[in-house]
């Protein structure tokens, strides 16, 4: 099965009945074969709207879900993001159609190559990627007008929350890993947080460290 008019039709479709309908974030996501970031036993199933696996023990989510959590980001043209969880790429690839500047950071450095090798095939330029614990976000670009975060936290990791500037929004699943979690919006006001509980979902958890990988 290729990315071809029928399929983009039934695929865009999937998603609107999920609830994505912000233009934008749906012209990415008919650009971005997510075909191009699954590999192996289930690339014939890239485009059904199910999560499959990945290396590392780690997945790549399903594509209502990912528009979802895009569509709750909010992303202007001249926004700097920052993802923590790499993944597949595929989600960044998605971002990167919508921001300025896109940094995302995963704990596997088999995943971060796999993903830098994608991007650069498809001469992605405004996507930087790195290997290292993104519990920590990355103080050096900080702060972040969007924070997406695609594993679950029990809480969003303070490092995070420090590196939001005011007025920005952070998405992340939260809850125990072994339970049904929520994805929450955050929002950094002057004088705190505001928290918006948008669904339930699950994710894989978010790690402290560096992966073996």
């Amino acid at each position: 099965m290729t990315f071809d008019g029928p399929t983009k039709m039934q695929f865009l479709y999937a998603l609107r009945s999920k609830g994505v309908t912000d233009t934008r974030v749906l012209t990415a996501m008919e650009q971005v074969d997510r075909a191009d970031y699954v590999k192996g036993t289930f690339a014939d199933r890239a485009y059904e709207d199910m999560p499959l696996p990945i290396a590392c023990g780690q997945t790549i989510s399903q594509p209502s879900v990912v528009g979802l959590m895009t569509q709750a980001l909010r992303i202007s043209p001249r926004d700097k993001v920052l993802e923590i969880g790499t993944g597949s790429g595929y989600q960044a690839a998605i971002l990167s159609k919508l921001a300025r500047r896109v940094y995302t950071v995963d704990r596997y450095r088999r995943l971060v190559h796999a993903a830098r090798a994608v991007f650069e095939a498809h001469d992605i330029t405004n996507i930087t990627t790195f290997t290292a614990d993104g519990s920590h976000g990355f103080t050096e670009q900080a702060p972040f007008d969007r924070i997406l975060v695609t594993a679950a936290a029990e809480d969003p990791p303070g490092p995070l929350l420090a590196q939001l500037r005011v007025g920005g929004i952070m998405v992340l699943p939260v809850g125990q890993s072994d339970a049904v979690q929520s994805l929450i919006r955050v929002t950094r006001l002057e004088n705190g947080y505001e928290y918006d509980e948008l669904r339930p979902v699950r994710f894989v958890p978010l790690l402290e460290g560096l992966g073996t990988d």
